[in-house]
């Protein structure tokens, strides 16, 4: 896992009259927590950052330069305002290289389990301790050719060396199960539309008829 080199600025300004500002320069406004010291609060640009997270996933690793000296900066929150899709915020943790943590790995299922089966991912991310300098994007789990009923937990999947499951070895993390049958999806259907409370008009020609 490569870290992204980022110039950051320090920020004396605080609150969301500040924070809006920050914005309004395509700003990035930030905190850094970690290892006993005061929380960093800092301004990040904003392509630049925004860029290195869609590279490097939810567990980006920045190396920021604040005042000329380096901080490695794991992140752990991104919030976003989901009408604009812009980043408004960013939590990091403050890291050392060799330095293990408790990180949220997303699971991605590769190749096609058995022709009429649904998979189902019921952890889209497993809890792993790794280096920090060591995180990877995400963990493949294979469902190649499984048919319905086959489970995989999470201690049945092969992590890359360095890498320590965090999360209960029984966790379920992939269920397949057989596809519903298009009556069956129809009933579904209709009893949660009953459940509802929905009622649907007759046709013209029943109605007539009635």
């Amino acid at each position: 896992m490569s870290s992204e080199k980022i110039t950051a600025e320090k920020r004396t300004e605080f609150g969301k009259g500040a924070a809006r500002r920050i914005r309004r320069d395509n700003k990035i406004p930030a905190v850094i927590y970690g290892h006993g010291a005061d929380a960093i609060h800092v301004t990040l640009p904003g392509h630049e950052t925004t860029m290195a997270l869609k590279h490097h996933g939810q567990n980006a690793l920045l190396e920021l330069d604040i005042d000329g000296k380096t901080q490695l900066a794991l992140t752990k929150q991104v919030q976003v305002d989901h009408i604009r899709r812009v980043i408004e915020h960013i939590d990091f943790v403050a890291v050392k290289a060799g330095e293990k943590v408790t990180v949220e790995i997303p699971i991605v299922t590769v190749g096609d389990a058995a022709p009429d089966t649904l998979v189902t991912v019921e952890h889209t991310t497993i809890a792993v301790e790794a280096e920090a300098t060591h995180v990877p994007e995400s963990i493949e789990v294979s469902v190649a050719g499984l048919e319905a009923g086959a489970q995989i937990l999470a201690g049945d999947i092969t992590l890359a060396a360095g890498l320590s499951l965090v999360l209960d070895a029984q966790a379920l993390v992939v269920h397949v199960s057989a596809s519903p049958t298009a009556a069956q999806v129809e009933a579904a259907l209709e009893s949660a539309e009953a459940e509802a409370g929905i009622v649907h008009e007759a046709p013209a020609d029943e109605a007539a008829a009635e």
